[in-house]
């Protein structure tokens, strides 16, 4: 399963709307650091496929969504559950430090 590719066209229905806990990574192709955790996000949206919901957001196209959630550092990981924002990660960080995380709010 792959993460859903997040946008602020699609951010309310993907996210805000989801009955299960959502997870979004936001990235640009330009970090290193996102592209150091982008496997551990494709491996993590596999093992908790069917009890939370995993999405990519791309920063430079997206800056809206960004803007609103004061993303300022990438990446930031941010938890959302019944729309609200549950727990935020920033930087590249190991995928245990994510898993505690995911398991305190799933």
């Amino acid at each position: 399963m792959k993460p859903v590719t997040i946008t602020d066209d699609n951010f309310e229905t993907e996210v805000i709307k989801s009955e299960n806990p959502v997870v979004i990574d936001f990235w640009a192709a330009w970090c290193g650091p996102c592209r150091i955790i982008a496997p551990i996000v494709e491996e993590l949206a596999n093992e908790y496929n069917g009890k939370v919901k995993f999405g990519k957001l791309d920063v430079d196209d997206n800056q809206q969504t960004a803007i609103k959630y004061g993303v300022r550092s990438i990446p930031t990981i941010l938890i959302f559950k019944g729309g609200q924002v549950e727990d935020t990660i920033i930087g590249a960080v190991p995928k245990g430090q994510i898993v505690q995380k995911l398991n305190a709010i799933v």
